[in-house]
């Protein structure tokens, strides 16, 4: 009898357990698959890509919920470390990093949040070999596994930016091609012609930050080598490069994005300066503006060429990169291969290199493909009609990635201030480079 009860007992709990295991399989099986992305942005730049994208692709219904928090006094990193760190609903499934500090993302202390994007469902080394995307981009957005987690849109490789009625007055020919064989390569010829300029009163750029991009982005080492700090020599080199260009009249002393340096844009300086060193952002969004005008003949508008820089570098840009426990990863991977490494004419890129992300008459940007730009048409009234791609694809191929940690934007800061000082002559080189030393160890507990 009793085994009998036994037996009818365990039979019971069997059931039991199998019409919960049922139950809570069907209950699985009716829980709908999650029809939200969460992106984390710091501009409304890359959610209004999306948009674009979810109007060619009415199939996409996914919702899209963004969070864009301005990088302004560092506001954006620690909330967007939180929102990962956190993970469940809330948390991003894709989100955004600026150059100055998206290492920290792709390579850094918050890099195993970062899905590779062969995860995605994105065939990789094919897409890029069509793309053709600038490598500085590539090796910035791959970890330490040698696994690509995070591509721009836009390409940030530098040129020099120059006015042609001074080039004309000194040389005689605003020629592109011969303004690139009088500042380089190299900085002894990019001197030489600053003395040129000079002898005629013209600065050859505008403060010591026009320089600094460039000199910082061509250095071999960056701040960072086997976890301690290191000066390399070509950064060394630029606290004497400022304090001999401020000397012999080769600048007119601004500083960059300060009403002088942009004054010096629209020739309301005191000295018209010749030229300035940056990407396609820095004429589109910040010199047009500052020029005096809207079209050629007003202000500067229209007196300005491209060429190459002496030396090769990048500055700026927006990595996109995906959370890898996002349970929505397939629908990011459609996303990002649309914004990154879509070469074909309706992909994103295609529509930001020929102004047309908003219907046609939009701003022409650089962007990482080399296939889309050799495509597209980057001629400019701000430069007098000349194609500005015909520059921007080969400075993409001569900056590198490799000289950047996740610490730049902060040194940055601290060894600008002493260099700017010791130019000044308020400090000697032992005590600019000492203090700096100091402000590094101080405010980052790096070994110095």
């Amino acid at each position: 009898m009793k085994r009998t009860m036994r037996i009818m007992l365990m039979m019971l709990l069997v059931a039991t357990l199998a019409v919960s295991l049922f139950a809570a399989g069907k209950s699985e099986e009716a829980k709908p698959a999650r029809k939200v992305i969460n992106l984390w942005s710091f501009t409304d730049e890359v959610p209004k890509m999306i948009e674009k994208y979810k109007a060619l692709h009415p199939e996409f219904d996914y919702e899209v919920k963004t969070t864009i928090i301005a990088t302004t006094d560092g506001a954006y990193q620690p909330a967007l470390d939180q929102a990962l760190a956190g993970g469940g609903d809330n948390a991003p499934d894709m989100y955004c990093a600026e150059a100055a500090f998206v290492l920290k993302y792709t390579q850094g202390d918050a890099a195993h949040f970062a899905a590779p994007y062969k995860d995605l469902g994105i065939n990789v080394d094919a897409k890029l070999k069509e793309a053709d995307i600038a490598p500085y981009t590539v090796d910035i957005g791959t970890n330490g596994s040698g696994d690509l987690v995070g591509l721009g849109y836009q390409a940030t490789g530098g040129a020099f930016i120059y006015r042609r009625s001074i080039a004309k007055a000194v040389w005689g020919t605003d020629d592109p091609a011969f303004v690139t064989s009088k500042v380089g390569p190299g900085w002894d010829k990019f001197f030489a012609a600053a003395e040129d300029l000079a002898r005629k009163g013209y600065p050859i750029i505008s403060g010591d930050g026009d320089i600094w991009h460039a000199i910082e982005g061509s250095s071999p080492q960056g701040w960072i080598v086997d976890d301690k700090l290191f000066i390399d020599p070509t950064r060394e080199a630029f606290l004497d490069i400022a304090k001999m260009m401020l000397e012999k009249g080769y600048t007119n002393d601004t500083q960059d994005w300060t009403d002088a340096w942009f004054a010096d844009m629209k020739d309301a300086g005191a000295r018209k300066a010749f030229g300035f060193f940056g990407p396609a952002w820095l004429i589109n969004y910040v010199m047009a503006g500052n020029s005096g005008g809207d079209k050629p003949g007003e202000g500067t508008y229209g007196d300005w060429a491209v060429c190459e820089p002496p030396v090769g570098f990048f500055w700026g840009g927006t990595w996109v990169l995906a959370n890898n426990k996002s349970p929505v990863k397939e629908a990011v991977g459609k996303i990002i291969e649309w914004i990154t490494l879509d070469s074909s004419n309706t992909g994103l890129q295609y529509y930001w290199a020929n102004g047309t992300l908003d219907g046609p008459g939009g701003t022409k940007d650089t962007v990482a493909s080399g296939t889309v730009m050799q495509k597209s048409d980057g001629t400019l009234p701000f430069l007098g009609g000349q194609n500005m791609f015909d520059v921007f694809v080969p400075a993409g191929a001569f900056a590198t990635g490799k000289n950047k940690t996740q610490y730049d934007e902060t040194i940055n800061i601290y060894w600008r201030d002493q260099v700017r000082n010791y130019s000044a002559g308020l400090k000697t080189k032992a005590q600019a480079i000492a203090d700096f030393k100091r402000m590094v160890a101080d405010n980052l507990a790096l070994d110095v």
